[in-house]
């Protein structure tokens, strides 16, 4: 192999998605969340040094220092999975609902999704909910118009259901184990996972240590779950999703980086997030808007020193932003060392800290 085509593979080695991905064994999928949030483990992966060390997540804030800002995602989730019945046929029918567009018109995901096209109605529990399928996105997603009579808050909290991802398979039994302590802002279809392991007294050890705790909002959505199906990786698109920077969290986390303290995201949610919402000198800037950022190897990050994220699936857009941060290799190695030492993987599984 001569040099110009070693480095043709070199060039291309990361940009594949078979190149992200790793052998898990399903027993590793955590099916429940521990009785106690801030027990789980985490796994500490030092970008300078490569060195990998295994602590509980209640140590995190060792790894902090006064002036460093923690960004959090305050977005609420919304209990979104609805199940009912085609009015005509009586088939079951399963609507996900993924981005409000106006009023009660929903962006939805169906199941059956062949049978479900303009005009299909729906009708839910005992018919105090009703839907209309209007039209088909070019995305294949559903535009449905819900009918009913109250407050759709009330309706959607007694018949809709949290959206657990498929893998896991046990029923939740608390619905407030699949949101943050400081989930603020409804809107979400799925939890910004990493943020599930913090407990209410984390947080004020943290504000106690001089930590300053900067919250942002990103509506989770498709976007940030959408399985990549192509075989390079940066032909995959992301699905847009909301945002929201205040003025108070723009200050705080503008402010770290000028005097020379850590941003550190807890969450991908919480680095899309920032990183849509800075400029190219990397200053945030107060704001409301939709993002479909995707953060891969050979993005240069603007305003993120450092990550807390959980343990993501192979193949998977999450999995390329942590590679973007820490390298593939690194995080690749560091995932097959969870897998030796038995840690809990996914959305109720433990933690990983980069810096």
């Amino acid at each position: 192999m001569d040099d110009q085509e070693m480095t043709r593979q070199q060039d291309t080695l990361g940009l594949r998605t078979r190149d992200y991905d790793f052998d898990l064994p399903r027993e590793l999928i955590a099916q429940d969340p521990l009785t106690d949030r801030s027990a789980s483990r985490l796994l500490f992966l030092d970008r300078q040094t490569k060195a990998i060390e295994h602590q509980k997540f209640r140590e995190v804030l060792e790894h902090f220092a006064p002036g460093d800002c923690l960004v959090l995602n305050d977005t609420k989730v919304i209990p979104a999975r609805l199940l009912g019945e085609k009015e005509d046929t009586r088939a079951a029918v399963e609507i996900l609902l993924l981005k409000r567009r106006e009023n009660d018109i929903w962006e939805t995901l169906v199941k059956p999704g062949k049978k479900m096209r303009p005009g299909a109605a729906v009708v839910f529990g005992d018919g105090a909910l009703r839907a209309k399928v209007l039209e088909t996105t070019a995305e294949g997603n559903r535009l449905v118009q819900f009918f009913y009579d109250g407050i759709w808050e009330e309706v959607l909290d007694r018949l809709g259901e949290m959206p657990l991802p498929p893998y896991i398979t046990h029923k939740l039994s608390d619905k407030d184990r699949y949101q943050t302590v400081y989930a603020r802002y409804e809107g979400s279809a799925a939890a910004p996972t990493a943020g599930l392991h913090f407990t209410r007294e984390l947080l004020l050890a943290a504000e106690q240590k001089g930590i300053r705790l900067a919250y942002v909002t990103l509506h989770v959505g498709l976007g940030t779950f959408r399985p990549v199906k192509v075989e390079q990786v940066k032909e995959h698109h992301m699905h847009t999703e909301s945002f929201q920077v205040s003025r108070e969290a723009a200050d705080l986390i503008n402010d770290a980086k000028r005097n020379g303290h850590r941003v550190i995201c807890v969450g991908t949610t919480s680095c899309r997030t920032i990183e849509s919402a800075c400029d190219e000198t990397g200053v945030v800037r107060p704001c409301t808007g939709e993002t479909d950022i995707f953060i891969y190897p050979g993005y240069r990050f603007r305003v993120m020193d450092g990550l807390i994220t959980n343990f993501h699936l192979p193949q998977s857009t999450l999995l390329m932003l942590v590679s973007a941060f820490a390298g593939r290799e690194d995080v690749l190695r560091a995932y097959r060392e969870a897998v030796r030492q038995r840690y809990r993987f996914f959305s109720f599984g433990d933690a990983m800290l980069i810096l």
